[in-house]
């Protein structure tokens, strides 16, 4: 069996769950939940942070300016993104601000879950994860894989983006074969739904081996 990656001496099996945009990644999350795997969501986490009130919601306000907030005066996520997907320093500035809150609440969360149930398996879903250098802070990298042209697809009908609105976002963020090179393991969700299922069960099979080696 291959070597865990942070080597901690818990009991705990800390399974980074990456991906792209579109990539499927929240139907796989859910589908691990089921199966008993508890959640650390980075993307809530995120969230969390820009509420008022939140640890990053002035520095956002003063990095973006004030058009960046809807009309009751919370940060509109989709103006943000709309400014820093065009433009990879600013995407830079804003990573800089809600990263370190995010990577805090993360250690935070992992630590209450252990204290809870010290075996537990815990998919953290870190969409950027490989991008900001935190797949050794887990035990294994779990990528969820799609092709492309299936990324653009869902795009368009998810969240009605025109295709060069979809080929923006998509460019925006590391290459899913680039991904591949860290990743452990690997579910490829340009398929079948029923296919999924099957590439899922494998692979909680496979975790719960690495669970119990860990003991």
């Amino acid at each position: 069996m291959e070597p865990l990656r942070c080597g901690r001496s818990t009991a705990m099996l800390n399974v980074g769950l990456t991906g792209g945009i579109a990539s499927g990644k929240s139907t796989v999350v859910r589908m691990l939940v089921e199966k008993g795997a508890f959640i650390v969501d980075h993307d809530q986490l995120a969230h969390l942070a820009y509420e008022p009130g939140g640890p990053s919601y002035e520095a956002i306000i003063a990095g973006f300016g004030r058009e960046v907030l809807a009309a009751d005066g919370k940060i509109d996520r989709k103006k943000l993104g709309a400014i820093v997907f065009k433009s990879p320093e600013r995407l830079k500035v804003l990573n800089g601000i809600v990263h370190p809150i995010v990577l805090s609440g993360w250690k935070r969360r992992l630590a209450e879950i252990e204290k809870q149930s010290p075996g537990a398996i815990v998919i953290s879903d870190v969409p950027l994860l490989i991008e900001v250098g935190w797949q050794d802070e887990v035990d294994v990298v779990l990528l969820v894989y799609a092709a492309p042209e299936v990324q653009i697809e869902r795009l368009r009908k998810r969240d009605g983006y025109s295709t060069e609105e979809a080929c923006r976002r998509l460019a925006a963020q590391m290459p899913m074969d680039e991904k591949r090179r860290f990743a452990d393991f690997i579910i490829d969700d340009s398929g079948t739904l029923e296919e999924l299922k099957k590439q899922v069960n494998a692979i909680w099979e496979k975790l719960l081996a690495l669970e119990k080696h860990k003991k």
